[in-house]
């Protein structure tokens, strides 16, 4: 067996130690070059390392093993990996033949503003516009020990207190949805139910469905929202008179000035924008 190895940031081959206990694998180190140079990719890192990896994973269609060890782990959790030890766990199944390979979706970005990039952009876990990009803004400022402890708590009280809430227009191919016009604080969509480290903030949200599970937060004071943060941990947010939430293959979003879009904690690109289900592109090794 052949398998490529990605570290993120802080990474070594240290942490490839344990998985070659045991196993008969030959170790690539980057990206396989084509299919055929290897028969998986473990990526040892976070929701961003993985984000910045997907265009050529799809392209490659080798099963890939997520080893959690960002600072954002939701991706990982969502795949029943929630530690190192999980990952070894998978791996050692996969590499004796059992078939613990599945097929999920991806979240694709499309920006829509002639003055910036079009290439669209895959997302594995959640895109949002509002408060929540600031927050990841602020939290990527952070040293990387502290983003893996709280970071997007630590950066939710200074950007509730300069965000203003903002007009969007929304978009989707729903149903129950026309189109609409909202001062929002929040406009999330999902592939998988978390984000920020735990955050459910779609808690509906499966990687296998065909669809985007969408939230959003309108309006209301700043004491409200922020005593509202602490229930998204747990999913009970859907509740609450001012959030919404649907799902859909198709979203177009639109803001009176151009916004930050983020997704899996990573700068994507600025309002306008259209998000797509890509269905069954990528190839996983679960827990």
């Amino acid at each position: 067996m052949h398998a490529a190895v990605i570290f993120g940031p802080g990474g070594s081959t240290k942490d490839l130690e344990p998985f070659q206990t045991r196993s008969e694998a030959t170790w690539l180190i980057g990206l396989p070059a084509n299919p055929n140079a290897a028969d998986a990719i473990l990526i040892f890192g976070g929701d961003g390392t993985v984000h910045r990896h997907l265009a050529d994973l799809v392209r490659l269609q080798l099963p890939v093993l997520v080893v959690p060890c960002g600072s954002g782990n939701d991706f990982a959790r969502a795949l029943n990996l929630r530690s190192v030890s999980d990952s070894l766990a998978a791996w050692r199944k996969f590499s004796s033949g059992t078939d613990n390979v599945k097929t999920i979706d991806l979240g694709v970005i499309s920006p829509l503003a002639t003055d910036q990039p079009r290439a669209p952009r895959y997302f594995c876990c959640v895109g949002g516009v509002g408060l929540d990009g600031e927050i990841a803004r602020r939290a990527n400022r952070l040293p990387q020990w502290l983003r893996a402890h709280g970071g997007y708590v630590f950066s939710l009280l200074p950007a509730l207190l300069r965000f203003a809430p903002v007009p969007m227009k929304i978009s989707a191919d729903h149903a129950g949805h026309p189109e609409v016009v909202h001062k929002v604080v929040v406009a999330a969509f999902a592939n998988a139910p978390a984000y920020g480290g735990g955050m459910k903030i779609a808690p509906r949200a499966q990687l296998d469905d065909g669809a985007l599970d969408v939230c959003v937060i309108r309006d209301m004071n700043k004491l409200k929202l922020f005593c509202l943060f602490p229930t998204i941990y747990f999913g009970r947010h859907l509740s609450i008179p001012q959030v919404e939430y649907f799902q859909t293959d198709y979203l177009r979003l639109e803001t009176e000035e151009p916004l930050d879009v983020y997704a899996d904690g990573e700068y994507v690109c600025r309002t306008p924008i259209e998000v797509r289900v890509a269905r069954g592109v990528l190839r996983v090794i679960r827990g």
